[in-house]
């Protein structure tokens, strides 16, 4: 357990509200108090004088490749995509993760700490999307949650892995067709395991059993509108979870997608049109998607975009759309911790919440903001005064 923790004097960033000259106290890696100064035991706390100091929530990037695509590694580190079969959804994002990625020091410098790694976008199921601290000696230690996502994909990547080889998904035909009949082969899977003479352990139909009970959400990489509402349509077919990763497009359909209630993560918006799936890209994607009533969560998919960027995403939107600071913010941290199922663990500085913290000189969406200290579980992992 760390030791207790004072923060004292700092404006702190709370849900729906800012305390100047607050009072943020942390024990056994969680926030025991958040609010206005007042006294307490002194004696008890490591104190930490945050005095013109701005108090945020630690930043959550909720797509990332962090460790399985690590960074100066080459192709021995490129360990997220299993393309050797559209249907993968056993494999796991955690069991690729190499803790000694550089990205992961470079996120605690920006006050990052906490990120959603997913395996890549080749197969129809990719695999198993995990929840990690930035912090950590063994990917073990890193990761919090090792199931909140099943990574399926949609439009040119399974086509083109899978359709240069001349293999079915060869079009968003085949694509739809191996996930519908991937699901229906993982019901009749649950369903046999209920019967006196149960089936063989299968371990890919086994991961989706979470995904049919509605504990965890499809993941659906998605970029065209188009393949935006495949999604939908196929998720409601199976009474699916579902969150679209990417969403390029969805600006285009972000009124259904309100009206569904289904979180979008926007991004890397800053990206160039690389390809054709990107071709309508615009930068104002995540306005008009937060305009509509989206739960918008802004991302990186590092590498693609480096995960200091993060913090810069959202800057953009206050500075080029005037877009509220505490608004943007959101998009880094209340929402990205409720679309991974951690909203009453990580992303606000709340009592009983893990004591995840990044302290800055001005607003963290402040493009002129630079990170001064980052605490996970309530113990300093990152601080300009001693790096």
């Amino acid at each position: 357990m760390t030791g207790p923790k004072a923060l004292l004097g700092g404006r702190l960033l709370l849900p729906g509200k800012i305390v100047d000259d607050g009072l943020l106290l942390t024990r056994n890696g969680n926030i025991e108090y958040a609010g206005p100064r007042k006294k307490f035991s002194e004696s008890k706390y490591e104190k930490i004088d945050v005095t013109d100091l701005v108090v945020s929530p630690g930043l959550i990037d909720a797509h990332t490749h962090l460790g399985v695509y690590a960074e100066g590694t080459g192709a021995s580190g490129e360990d997220g995509n299993e393309m050797t079969e559209p249907v993968t959804p056993h494999v796991r994002a955690i069991d690729s993760i190499d803790p000694e990625d550089k990205a992961f020091e470079e996120a605690r410098e920006n006050g990052i700490t906490s990120v959603m790694i997913t395996p890549g976008s080749a197969n129809v199921f990719g695999g198993q999307v995990c929840v990690a601290k930035t912090a950590g000696r063994t990917a073990d230690d890193m990761v919090i949650e090792p199931y909140v996502g099943q990574k399926t994909a949609l439009g040119e990547n399974p086509k083109r892995v899978y359709g240069g080889q001349k293999k079915s998904p060869m079009t968003r035909m085949g694509i739809s067709a191996i996930f519908r009949s991937t699901m229906v082969d993982a019901i009749h899977y649950r369903d046999g395991l209920k019967k006196k003479s149960p089936p063989a352990r299968n371990l890919k139909l086994e991961a989706l059993i979470p995904v049919l009970e509605r504990k965890i959400a499809v993941r659906a990489h998605a970029h065209r509108a188009d393949d935006i509402l495949t999604a939908v349509r196929l998720v409601e077919e199976f009474n699916l979870k579902l969150v679209i990763e990417h969403g390029t497009e969805a600006y285009k359909v972000a009124d259904i997608l309100a009206a569904k209630k289904i979180p979008v993560n926007v991004g890397p918006t800053s990206s160039s049109r690389s390809k054709i799936e990107l071709k309508d890209l615009v930068r104002d994607n995540a306005v008009l998607c937060i305009e509509a009533g989206c739960q918008v969560s802004l991302i990186t998919d590092h590498p693609v975009m480096p995960i200091q960027d993060l913090r810069q995403e959202a800057s953009k939107l206050v500075r080029d759309f005037a877009v509220d600071m505490d608004v943007a913010l959101k998009t880094v941290t209340i929402n990205p911790a409720k679309t991974l199922g951690l909203g009453k663990r990580i992303g606000a500085l709340v009592k009983g919440y893990d004591a995840d913290i990044a302290v800055y000189n001005a607003h963290p969406t402040d493009p002129s903001s630079v990170c001064k200290m980052t605490f996970i579980n309530g113990e300093v992992v990152y601080s300009a005064t001693l790096n």
